[in-house]
């Protein structure tokens, strides 16, 4: 496996730029733009070879790879009071447990969301 190949590249669109954005989470923030969402993504792994190579030379460690972390599907959330109750109402009144009923939640607004950019990027390319 290719070192760059360890880190997750997001190229997503940016409302706030009208362009599409490149980052790798948790080491480089957004750091190449472009109307072309494949070159930008293209950029994003020239980018990502030329900090790979600047921090071996430099000797200094290359953080932890991000595309083989495993997840347990587990993780502990703070919330009020409040809201803890009211989820937990709507929770009984779906018959169902408080896990599977925020897990349903939280993965339906992630989708919509996800669903939501892709059509705003497609409306965008289509101009």
């Amino acid at each position: 496996m290719k070192k760059k190949d360890r880190y997750l590249k997001i190229v997503e669109w940016s409302d706030e730029d009208q362009c599409y954005v490149g980052s790798i989470p948790g080491w480089i923030g957004k750091c190449c733009h472009g109307d072309n969402e494949v070159e930008v993504y293209h950029q994003l792994g020239q980018i990502l070879e030329e900090w790979i190579e600047v921090y071996e030379e430099d000797k200094i460690p290359l953080p932890s790879s991000t595309t083989a972390k495993k997840y347990s599907g587990k993780f502990q959330l703070r919330i009020d009071s409040d809201l803890h109750k009211a989820l937990a109402i709507k929770a009984m009144q779906a018959d169902e447990s408080l896990n599977n009923f925020c897990g349903k939640i939280l993965k339906k607004t992630i989708l919509q969301a996800d669903v939501t950019r892709a059509n705003k990027a497609n409306s965008a390319d289509a101009k």
